[in-house]
């Protein structure tokens, strides 16, 4: 079995966001930037299904700037076999992202697609779903345990009310919750691995695919500060404070 697992380069989850000051997004510069941690979860899956035999190839695939190369060799040196680049400087929205995973699915024609549910620096939760539709192929979201059985998978989905389990036939598309697995470090030896294996350079155009974006940003401010508390004498005045504040 072939797995496709694309990655996003995203604003490492431990730096504090800054929002630029003409208010236009988020202040990049000179900030550290690292793999979407629910990528990295699917790469570690990806690799794990590999250890076990279950699949035989693994891809990477980013799509963005020239340093998207980092987050792909990232993941070549957790153990993925190859890395596809989409070279872009500008902005792709979801839509254009799953329509050039499409394309890059009927070219390579992995019999899974397994990716993040989100990316943390725009929290959309679409692409992984977007996929599937254009695919036609059956998807199963908030993956927190994955069994192969045959020509199906049976995943078990993280819902309000706890764990759902459902059977989706290959191929599919899924998308993994935080509690899949535990990624790994990558030791130095496959660090150094990962520099010789192959990353195909391509751009949107390769594919045919349209990044023109369909939504405009009007404004990113920072969420507003949290104002003081205060102390009530007992539960009646706790009461009428909420009240007068509306709450209630």
């Amino acid at each position: 079995m072939k797995v496709l697992v694309p990655v996003k380069r995203v604003l490492d989850f431990n730096v504090k966001v800054r929002v630029k000051s003409d208010q236009s997004g988020v202040d990049l510069a000179n900030v550290k930037m690292s793999m979407n941690p629910f990528d990295e979860i699917s790469v570690e899956e990806a690799v794990r299904m590999q250890e076990a035999g279950t699949a035989t190839e693994t891809i990477a695939v980013s799509i963005g700037p020239e340093k998207c190369a980092e987050t792909i060799r990232t993941s070549l040196a957790m153990g993925i076999d190859r890395g596809i680049h989409v070279k872009t400087d500008a902005e792709v929205e979801p839509l254009a992202v799953a329509k050039i995973l499409k394309a890059i699915v009927e070219e390579e024609k992995p019999e899974l697609v397994l990716l993040g549910k989100q990316a943390i620096d725009d929290d959309s939760n679409q692409t992984g779903q977007m996929l599937a539709a254009l695919l036609g192929w059956p998807q199963a979201t908030f993956a927190n345990s994955i069994t192969k059985d045959g020509d199906s998978l049976t995943v078990g989905r993280e819902v309000d009310g706890g764990i759902q389990t459902i059977k989706v036939s290959l191929p599919a598309v899924v998308t993994v919750d935080l509690r899949l697995n535990e990624p790994r470090y990558a030791s130095l030896p496959n660090i150094m691995k990962a520099k010789r294996k192959p990353i195909d350079a391509k751009t949107p155009d390769d594919y045919g695919v349209d990044i023109s974006p369909r939504l405009t940003t009007l404004k990113v401010a920072e969420p507003a500060g949290r104002t003081a508390g205060v102390k009530v004498a007992d539960a009646a005045e706790l009461v009428s404070k909420l009240k007068e504040e509306g709450v209630i």
